[in-house]
């Protein structure tokens, strides 16, 4: 193998042709999670692999650990997880925000079995029925000292789905000691350093993973819905992986920064294990990641002080960062890669225009490792989410008969195939867990949900979504979640929830309903905060209609619910700018389930930029003396 083999050039759109003349296989990709620990560490043994920032406000000071280092701390938490009783097949439950031990551990439950990371927001009812649905009886989490509400419900959950051991993790603050831990029947409770500190650190325990075998369940839904475990393989994490460190706008030995949960797929795939197949430098933030707001007012000294060259995030955060006074060099800084929710284009300006610095889009889902399509500082198409990766593989389909959509820039459902595509939801059946892709993945080929077309070079272009989905700031919710509660309130009939596009988060959920005799929109708001246990999933606004909108076999049809409410945001807008007239003459247009917005000529397009350049959603203006003129396909 050699690094030219390894590592082909990827700085262009023009380069994914010439990488895929050589087979994946042909490329000496590490086998699994744990050789690309292991081979980081026999070639950078002495470098800094992972700073880890206590807080925002101890910037200056971060615990660090070398390659070596990191591979050592891998062995021995395998060991503790061994010693518990977990073996190849065994699910291990991660319930806490970033941490030094959280993100070793991560990949030594990979090493011996499969980690199941939790958000550690979740309700105790959520996180329990996802640790049954894994199989799990090995939980570790956050200890008193770095969460004392995370350790609570570990505690708990412990106790609910009759875990057998409960390790702790601990803070990266130097300065903080660890209190006694109190029992629980039955249990073994320590803290995960102390319970490890002697145990080997030159090997694993016992025969490491196969690339066919699960490395990781990562729950899908976000924060309410049912239950939903996607498996994957140590194939698809290192496949995913390598295609985003093949990234030719980043070398070895270059500075990432890195504040998202390691409960996202993303960080566990682009912050994790790219850097270390590349050999690069990740710098953390504390545990409170982003939601640290002391963070934004020295990010930029960050970024010189470490000279970090690339970040990830979600759009709002840039939006935050677009705001904040330049105070340093941030030269190093090279590129910023976005995701998880739509980019709204004012963002993308501000942020751009701020630093100098491009914003890329990225493209993906958990179902697909993390990541599809990327896209290229020096290249940049701002209304597209990128080119397809290596090796996958993307198509359009027809989302009631699911036939293929030949040519190019023709809209519809977008389809994945190739090594990225997951190995299935994690199922409960009379035989015990088991892993299916039924539903989700046809000959291969794996439904998005996602509105698209596609260019004759990759390039994707969303334009809304065919599922239900409600993405709200980068959390994901299930609609039903909203309906079915809303379904329960004595006097409504039915309901449906959609998302309406919002400057901060993207979009955020709001719900129609059908009432059998007159109600109070304040007392169905009332019955909705009372009802509905996660935050993210309170709708913005109830409407009460005479009906709602179904197919022609009575199937429910949320596209004009998702026009009508693009609709009330951009007719909303017209009137706060002054545009009283314009407002009333907003209309929308349904074509592929994808909505588009026409605004009267009296609105000029400059101003039309300026009032919704903040929303992610596609506009025109109703003038016959020009083609209409999409500014987002988001």
């Amino acid at each position: 193998m050699t690094d030219a083999l390894l590592w082909p050039r990827y700085d262009s759109p023009a380069d994914l042709a010439d990488i895929e003349r050589a087979a994946l296989s042909d490329r000496g990709l590490p086998a699994t999670t744990y050789d690309i620990v292991l081979r980081a560490a026999g070639r950078t043994a002495d470098q800094i692999a992972a700073s880890y920032l206590p807080d925002a406000t101890r910037w200056e000071h971060p615990r660090t650990l070398t390659y070596s280092a990191f591979l050592s701390t891998v062995h021995r938490y395998a060991h503790a997880l061994h010693g518990a009783g977990v073996a190849r097949g065994d699910a291990v439950v991660l319930l806490s925000p970033n941490c030094s031990e959280l993100h070793a551990m991560t990949l030594a439950a990979e090493a011996v079995g499969i980690a199941a990371p939790i958000n550690p927001s979740l309700s105790l009812d959520h996180a329990a029925a996802l640790t049954e649905l894994a199989e799990a009886s090995v939980i570790v989490a956050a200890g008193p000292e770095l969460d004392p509400t995370v350790w609570a419900l570990a505690r708990s959950l412990t106790v609910r789905t009759g875990a057998r051991t409960l390790f702790a993790l601990n803070t990266d603050d130097p300065d903080v000691d660890a209190s006694d831990l109190e029992p629980l029947d039955g249990v073994t409770v320590a803290y995960l350093t102390d319970h490890s500190a002697a145990l080997p650190d030159d090997a694993l325990p016992a025969d490491p993973p196969a690339a066919d075998d699960l490395a990781a369940f990562f729950h899908t839904g976000g924060t309410t819905g049912a239950p939903k475990l996607a498996a994957h393989t140590h194939a698809n994490q290192v496949a995913t992986a390598w295609m985003i460190a093949a990234n030719g706008s980043l070398s070895p030995g270059d500075t990432l920064f890195a504040a998202l949960p390691l409960f996202h797929v993303n960080a566990l795939m682009v912050t994790t294990l790219a850097p270390l197949l590349r050999s690069q430098h990740v710098l953390w933030a504390g545990p409170l990641g982003y939601r640290d707001v002391p963070l934004y007012g020295i990010f930029w000294k960050l970024i010189e002080r470490y000279r970090i060259v690339a970040l990830s995030g979600v759009p709002t955060v840039y939006s935050v960062l677009a705001q904040m006074p330049i105070d340093a060099d941030i030269s190093s800084l090279r590129f910023a890669v976005v995701g998880a929710s739509p980019l709204p284009p004012a963002v993308r300006t501000a942020f751009e225009t701020h630093t100098g610095v491009s914003l890329c889009e990225g493209y993906g889902l958990t179902e697909a490792t993390c990541a599809s399509a990327r896209s290229f500082p020096d290249h940049p198409r701002p209304e597209s989410v990128g080119q397809r990766m290596p090796y996958q593989h993307v198509r359009v389909v027809d989302a009631e008969s699911r036939a293929p959509i030949d040519g190019a820039d023709r809209t519809g459902e977008l389809e994945i195939s190739g090594p990225a595509v997951f190995a299935g939801y994690v199922r409960k059946t009379a035989a015990g867990r088991v892993v299916d892709p039924s539903g989700a993945v046809t000959d291969g080929w794996l439904a998005t949900g996602d509105l698209a077309r596609i260019d004759s070079e990759g390039f994707i272009y969303l334009s809304g979504r065919a599922k239900d989905l409600i993405i709200r700031g980068g959390h994901n919710i299930d609609p039903a979640v909203i309906e079915d509660t809303m379904r329960e309130h004595p006097l409504v009939l039915d309901a449906c929830a959609v998302g309406r596009p919002d400057q901060h988060s993207g979009e955020v959920p709001v719900v129609y309903v059908t009432v059998s005799q007159p109600v109070e929109v304040d007392d169905l708001i009332t019955w909705a905060e009372q009802h509905i246990v996660e935050r993210a999933a309170m709708p913005k606004s109830i409407h009460i209609r005479e009906s709602l909108p179904v197919t022609d076999i009575g199937k429910p049809y949320k596209p004009p619910l998702r026009a009508d409410a693009t609709r009330e945001v951009v007719a909303d807008e017209l009137t706060a700018n002054g545009y009283l007239e314009a407002a009333t003459d907003v209309r929308t247009d349904v074509v592929n389930g994808a909505v588009t917005v026409t605004i009267p000529a009296s609105v000029s397009r400059a101003d039309a930029t300026r009032i919704l350049g903040g929303y992610a959603l596609t506009w025109r203006i109703d003038d016959s003396r020009s083609t209409a003129e999409s500014v987002a396909a988001q």
